[in-house]
């Protein structure tokens, strides 16, 4: 079962991301994250020459999912290219990523495809990962209860 539900991330991700709009580094980047109740979204970069606003591919998920109602997500996929390495989500999708993050999220990491008849396809290793390993000391928006419980702790 996670293994399909891995392909079938990865193959969002890798179809959304055709759609970015990167002028500036022509640096392409596709996301999708599935929510507890089964629905993916998925989001690529989109760039803008005062860089400020531009948004990547994770956040850009993040907050389609958000915007129909949706906070709690299970599994995610990071897809871009480059040569050598996978390319990790960025440290701003990172701690935007555990602002969603009630438990742990696996994160499946890959590189894309350029060739749209192999979109659906997994072109190489892929990382399998969570948002806890990739940002293991992220600001959380803790509880009260889970407050009490590290001082208590510590004391």
């Amino acid at each position: 079962m996670e293994h399909d539900e891995a392909k079938e991330l990865i193959k969002a991700a890798n179809w959304v991301r055709q759609y970015a709009h990167v002028p500036y580094s022509n640096f392409k980047v596709g996301a999708a994250f599935r929510t507890k109740e089964g629905r993916i979204y998925s989001g690529c970069n989109v760039e803008n020459a005062a860089f400020s606003p531009s948004i990547c591919a994770e956040r850009n998920a993040i907050c389609k999912a958000v915007s129909d109602g949706f906070k709690e997500f299970t599994n995610a996929a990071v897809v871009a290219y480059q040569e050598k390495v996978l390319t990790p989500p960025c440290g701003v999708c990172r701690q935007s990523i555990m602002e969603f993050a009630k438990e742990d999220i696996i994160i499946y990491i890959t590189k894309a495809t350029d060739y749209v008849e192999q979109l659906a396809e997994i072109n190489g290793p892929v990382l399998c990962t969570s948002i806890y390993n990739l940002l293991p000391y992220g600001f959380r928006n803790y509880q009260e209860n889970q407050t009490k419980h590290i001082i208590d702790d510590v004391l």
